[in-house]
């Protein structure tokens, strides 16, 4: 049921983002932005349109959520693969933005990205309450600015030169930031949506953001640049304290498992309906890229 669901999430928001940013016109930016956001798990996107499901919230409103916070991720990942970031040549197994146009270009794309996630959700067809879009608004740019996603980039830039390693506290502190508060913005939006109660689904968001990211941290230990999509082993190389080299690989692993049950239990007030929540979390554990 999962699996079904994140592939039908997946091909809904690739057919939205398609139509918003085909009616751009032709222009080398709108090819990046179409390129950088094409492909990916669609994870966040399946955790709006799943808790949007919870609460009652129709497809075809939830959808302008959901590709929202698959443009701002796009957007994301654009600027973290440039060389003044990550300086990353390689994302979902195609040359990054920057390579196979220029670095000026995928700044603008990057930005344009970022722009349009919050025109779709300020945009009628997002809510027809604009106190619900303005929350949801209020919520994303407090998930991905200097508080949140900005802020846990800023700290894993000042990291490398760092004179001594981050403790476990500050990488937790930094992933919370770099990938859990867009997650955690996902997985409430249904429920801001549908003007209910987010505290359960963001318990349940920051558990699963973090075991995220402690796999994303075991699969550069063990994954492969062909499955993975990206460069791996590149932490180990430059040195960078992670999950795993502070936890050791298996405990690392064991306590990303301990998350994810923390996570399912988190969601016990949905009953039977948050199953494929608790799949979705089960998931982040299991994938190979």
């Amino acid at each position: 049921m999962f699996e079904t669901r994140l592939k039908d999430a997946a091909s809904q928001v690739q057919a939205h983002l398609d139509d918003v940013i085909g009616a751009m016109g032709d222009l080398p930016v709108v090819q990046a932005m179409s390129y950088a956001s094409a492909g990916g798990k669609r994870l966040r996107a399946f955790l709006v349109l799943e808790s949007a499901r919870l609460h009652g919230i129709a497809p075809e409103q939830a959808i302008w959520a959901a590709a929202s916070v698959e443009a701002l991720h796009a957007y994301s990942l654009v600027h973290d693969d440039l060389p003044a970031m990550d300086d990353d040549d390689l994302r979902r197994g195609l040359p990054t933005v920057h390579v196979k146009w220029d670095e000026a270009t995928a700044v603008l794309a990057g930005d344009a990205l970022q722009t349009l996630a919050f025109e779709l959700l300020a945009r009628p067809e997002a809510s027809a309450d604009p106190l619900v879009r303005a929350e949801l608004v209020l919520r994303m740019a407090r998930a991905v600015g200097a508080e949140g996603m900005v802020k846990g980039q800023a700290l894993d830039i000042a990291a490398e030169t760092a004179t001594t390693p981050l403790t476990l506290e500050q990488i937790t502190e930094l992933q919370a930031g770099k990938t859990g508060a867009l997650i955690e913005w996902s997985a409430c939006a249904g429920a801001v949506l549908a003007g209910a109660d987010t505290e359960a689904l963001s318990i349940y968001a920051q558990k699963l953001g973090l075991a995220f990211q402690i796999w994303d941290d075991v699969l550069d230990v063990e994954g492969d640049v062909e499955t993975v999509g990206k460069a791996v082993g590149k932490d180990a190389d430059a040195g960078k304290a992670t999950f795993v080299s502070l936890l050791g690989l298996d405990a690392a692993k064991s306590r990303a498992q301990t998350l994810v049950q923390e996570a399912c239990v988190a969601l016990g007030s949905y009953g039977d309906e948050g199953e494929t929540l608790r799949q979705a979390a089960r998931f982040v554990i299991s994938r190979h890229s």
